[in-house]
């Protein structure tokens, strides 16, 4: 999978919560194998508009989409329980 170039804004968000390390080793998983048991991908609600999210730790996720066939967009992170 290809990764299109993460948003500053979510860059500043992961770091100001000291998860950049975390999060880097979970974009690689997402890289190479996007069923990687550690990322716990899951399809969001509404499942029509097929947003999905992956975990950067247990508090926090990412939320993806795909962009064509091979090409990945993150474009959040957030914590999960809020």
């Amino acid at each position: 999978m290809k990764i299109l170039p993460i948003h500053r804004d979510i860059i500043e968000y992961v770091r100001s919560r000291n998860l950049e390390k975390k999060f880097v080793k979970q974009v690689k998983f997402l890289e190479n194998n996007v069923r990687h048991p550690s990322l716990e991908v899951e399809l969001l609600e509404p499942r029509h508009l097929k947003f999905y999210s992956f975990r950067i730790d247990k508090q926090y996720r990412a939320v993806f989409i795909f962009r064509g066939g091979e090409t990945i967009e993150i474009i959040d992170a957030n914590n999960h329980y809020r």
